[in-house]
Parts: C-alpha cells; structure tokens; sequence
C-alpha cells in the first residue's frame, strides 16, 4: 500500500503478539480463577499448566495453541483507503505469518480435503471492513481455535426441549445448556459470547463479536449486564471446570449483546471461546502503528 508502505509486515507483527502473547486482562482472570481452586486439586494443576504455558508461549514467541485458529480481521479505516488493497496486504501478511510459525498451515479445501499449506484459501482469513470518520486504521484480530468453535450454537426460541420462551428467562436457559453441553471439549474455563435477536448469520457474527470484550467491561444496558451476572454465576455453578475436571471455573466471563429482529424470528446465538482469547487491536495513524 503506497500509504503504508509497512503494512505488511504491521499485520505480520499483529498476528505474532496476537498468537504468542496472551491479553493481560485474561491472564488476570485466569490467575484470579486459580487462586478460586484448592491447592492440589484438577482445576487448579490445569491452571498452573495453563499459566506455565502462557509464559513460555511469551518468552519463546511461540503459538499459544497447535490450533492457530481461524484469523477473523475486523478493520476501520477512513475514506479512501482501498479495501482491496488492504485485502491484498493482509492476505500476504497471513502467508508470511504461517511461514515464519505464529499460524499453523490452517485453512483446508472443503472439497478436495486438501491444506492450502499458507493459511490461506476462500473465506480464510476472515475480512470485514468497514469505513468510518476517523483518520486512522483501527484492525481487530481475533484468533478463533476449531475445538471453541465447535461449541458455538444457535438456538431459535420458543425452543420446546427447555421450555425456553421469547424473554430473558428463555435467553437464559438456552445459554446455560450451551456451557452445559460445551463440557470440557471447547478447552474451558470458557468466555461466552451471546447475541439475542438478529438474523442467523448477523446474530452468530455479533456473538463472536464479544469476545474482543475486556474482561472487566460492563454492559451499559442494565438488563444485558443483569443477565451476564446471572449467567456467569449459574454458570459456574454447573461445576465442569477447567478442561472438564471439575472445579469452581467453568466460564471467566459471559458478554451479552442483542440486535433488532423479524416478528417471526427470534434467535439465540452462543459463541464460546476456550481460555485463551486470543485478541488485540491495531492502530496506524500519522504513519506509525501501536499494538494493545
């Protein structure tokens, strides 16, 4: 890009600190979940792994992860950057990342089976752009390992199975048999994400939204943070733990969001994302870049 002659190797560096080097407010939730757990016990012997990986994923600047996951881009830019060309960028930023081994060689042909070998493919990485009336390039990264991703669902209510209506109690219990049945598989203790209304695919892209919540952020709509407090707190009442072994942490966090619907439809979306969020924002602006 003639306006950023960088940004490529930005974007590389971004994904590196993204795959490596764990957010500190999930480092301090996790911490603090640890600190919960009896001395000795399987929750706590997985969270002291899990701390001990973290810091050596640091200091070797190596994936946090094997599953690198899949690389979900969200980026703002003012008027008159190009997107494609930003597209273009990002794509070749992806290739290098994977060859210097911050990505896993992740993206698969859904026909032929066959890996791509640069992570790379169709929908791969995932691009959403969006202009906006600020002189700077904000770009979100999201890494969303396959074993989360898996535990993600949507529900459509009524939902007969839980006798879950069009209300907040409904909302509530289709989430809760979401964490319930993610068990240990989605690689807990888990953050939820969770979207009422929308349709399909804008309700389940706005769930996945949440994670790039701090952990500490409250909900500025006093029913949606309600409900997150509810969740969190039943939620971890169902006592599957870390990695399934029981204990107090099933989930460190739960972020709700909701969209306008159709009559007719009322949708659920749940997205969980395992212990390690892996997130962080971008920003270029005067033609120098800084990563949180």
């Amino acid at each position: 890009m003639k306006e950023y002659p960088e940004f490529r190797e930005w974007v590389v560096e971004l994904i590196r600190r993204t795959s490596t080097d764990l957010p500190a407010d999930v480092v301090k939730s996790l911490q603090e979940a640890k600190a919960e757990e009896k001395p000795g016990s399987p929750a706590h012997n997985v969270l002291d792994v899990i701390e001990e990986n973290i810091r050596l994923s640091k200091e070797q600047s190596t994936p946090l992860c094997q599953d690198t996951g899949t690389n979900v881009f969200y980026v703002y830019h003012p008027a008159g950057l190009s997107t494609r060309e930003m597209s273009i960028e990002i794509v070749e930023g992806v290739k290098e990342a994977t060859k210097r081994s911050y990505l896993r060689p992740n993206a698969v042909d859904s026909l032929t089976n066959k890996n791509s070998g640069d992570g790379t493919g169709l929908g791969q990485p995932s691009l959403h752009f969006e202009e906006w009336e600020k002189d700077e390039v904000w770009i979100r990264l999201m890494l969303k390992g396959g074993g989360c991703e898996n535990c993600g669902t949507q529900y459509a209510l009524p939902y007969k199975p839980l006798s879950a209506g069009r209300d907040f109690k409904g909302v509530e219990k289709v989430v809760l048999d979401a964490i319930n049945k993610a068990q240990g598989l989605g690689c807990g203790p888990g953050i939820i994400g969770f979207c009422i209304g929308g349709d399909r695919a804008s309700s389940l892209a706005e769930a996945k939204k949440q994670h790039f919540r701090k952990m500490d952020d409250v909900n500025d709509n006093p029913d949606l943070k309600a409900l997150e407090e509810r969740l969190y707190e039943k939620g971890n009442k169902l006592a599957i733990g870390p990695m399934g072994f029981g204990g107090k942490t099933t989930v460190l966090g739960v972020k709700g969001c909701y969209l306008h619907r159709l009559p007719a439809s009322f949708y659920v979306s749940v997205s969980y994302m395992c212990w390690e969020c892996r997130r962080r924002d971008m920003w270029i602006k005067n033609g120098e870049m800084t990563i949180d």
